[in-house]
C-alpha cells in the first residue's frame, strides 16, 4: 500500500515521538524514526505504524492480482455473525484445501475457533506470522469480498530454516490463485524492529496461532503484544491459540520445549493493556502430557523424533492448546495505553 503524504506525516511524528518512561508503555510504544516515501522506507518503526517492508510498493503480493479499488458494499447482513460463520464453514469445507490441511481439521478446529473469534465477512483481519498458510488459506476467502486481511510475516528470507520454508509454501499459496488471494497485503514482521500490523486503530481483529513461546524465546514477546494493542480499533478483539504448559511452568523454561502457561499469558497481556474476554477448550487435548523429549515438536505434524514412537505420539494428537480471547479498552489512547 502507497502511503499517501498525510500518512507518512502520521508515521513519522508517531515514530519519532520519544518513548515513554514507564516500561508498559515503552514495550508497547517503542519506536524509532520512520518515513516512508516514493513506495520505500527509509527507516522502519519498531511499533509497526508505518506500512512499509512489502514486496510491493502498494503492499500487494509479487505476481498477485492489485486489489479493486474499493470494497464491495457490506449490508448489515453481511455482517452479521452468522454471515461469518457460514464464510467460515464454506471456506473450510472448499475443495481448493489440499488433503494435509484438511487432516489437521479435527486437531485444530477452525470452524469453531474463527467464530470464536467472531471473525466476520466485512472486517480488517491481521494474521501474525502465519507459517504456510494454514488458516490464510481459511481466512482469505472469508474476507475477501467485503473485508481486508492482512499477514504480518518475515517472507522467505527468514533466518530459521524451517521457518523459511513455511514462509516460501505461503508466498507459492498466495501467488497460485490471485482471484482468491489478491487481496491479501503483507506487512512485514521482523520484531522487535519491524512489526507492521498496520496503521494505528485499523484492524477489528488481529489473530496469532502458536507463535507465542517463538516470540518468548526471543525476547520480544511484549513487543509483538503491544504492537497488536496499537494496531487494534478500540473494542478491536485479540485472538491467541497457543501450545499450554502446566498452570504453574517457568514460562522462559515452557517456551523452549514450546508451551506457555495460560494464568501467565493471560496476566501478561492484561499488563500491557488489554482486556480478558474468554477462553474456550476447543482446542484442548488431555492426552498430551508437555514432557516430549523434543518438546511438543514431538507431536504431530512435526514428528521431530522420525520414526521413534511415532505411532504413539500421533495416538496422542496435536498438542493441548490454550484458545483466548482479549479486547482492546473502548477508551484507550488512540497509539495504545498509556
Amino acid at each position: 500500500m502507497r502511503m499517501t503524504p498525510s500518512l507518512a506525516l502520521l508515521a513519522t511524528l508517531v515514530c519519532a515521538a520519544p518513548p515513554p518512561a514507564s516500561a508498559a508503555t515503552s514495550i508497547i510504544a517503542a519506536c524509532g524514526g520512520a518515513a516512508c516515501g516514493a513506495g520505500a522506507c527509509v527507516s522502519t518503526c519498531a511499533c509497526g505504524t508505518a506500512a512499509c517492508g512489502g514486496p510491493a510498493a502498494d503492499g500487494a503480493l509479487p505476481g498477485a492480482a492489485r486489489p479493486p479499488a474499493a470494497k464491495a458494499h457490506a449490508s448489515s447482513a453481511t455482517c452479521s455473525r452468522a454471515a461469518g460463520d457460514a464464510a467460515i464453514a464454506a471456506a473450510v469445507d472448499h475443495p481448493r484445501r489440499s488433503p494435509e490441511s484438511r487432516a489437521r481439521d479435527p486437531h485444530r478446529h477452525p470452524r469453531e475457533t474463527l467464530a470464536f473469534f467472531d471473525v466476520r465477512p466485512c472486517q480488517t483481519v491481521v494474521e501474525v506470522n502465519p507459517g504456510g498458510g494454514w488458516y490464510t488459506e481459511i481466512l482469505a476467502p472469508v474476507l475477501r469480498r467485503h473485508g481486508d486481511l492482512r499477514i504480518a510475516t518475515p517472507g522467505a528470507h527468514h533466518g530459521v530454516p524451517a521457518q523459511a520454508e513455511g514462509q516460501q509454501k505461503l508466498m507459492a499459496l498466495l501467488r497460485a490463485d490471485p482471484a482468491t488471494f489478491g487481496r491479501v497485503h503483507r506487512g512485514d514482521f521482523q520484531p522487535p524492529r519491524r512489526m507492521d500490523f498496520g496503521p494505528a486503530n485499523s484492524a477489528d481483529r488481529i489473530l496469532t496461532f502458536r507463535n507465542t513461546h517463538n516470540w518468548i524465546n526471543n525476547g520480544v514477546a511484549w513487543r509483538v503484544y503491544g504492537a497488536a494493542l496499537r494496531a487494534l480499533k478500540p473494542g478491536g478483539l485479540l485472538g491467541v491459540v497457543q501450545h499450554r504448559a502446566a498452570p504453574d511452568a517457568d514460562p522462559i523454561v515452557a517456551a523452549r520445549s514450546g508451551y506457555v502457561p495460560e494464568p501467565w499469558l493471560i496476566d501478561t497481556l492484561q499488563r500491557i493493556g488489554f482486556e480478558f474476554v474468554a477462553s474456550t477448550e476447543v482446542n484442548a487435548n488431555p492426552r498430551d502430557t508437555k514432557d516430549h523429549p523434543a518438546g511438543v515438536w514431538t507431536l504431530p505434524p512435526s514428528y521431530r523424533l522420525g520414526n521413534q514412537n511415532r505411532a504413539a505420539y500421533a495416538e496422542i494428537g496435536e498438542s493441548d492448546r490454550m484458545t483466548l480471547l482479549f479486547r482492546k479498552p473502548a477508551h484507550a489512547h488512540r497509539h495504545g495505553r498509556r
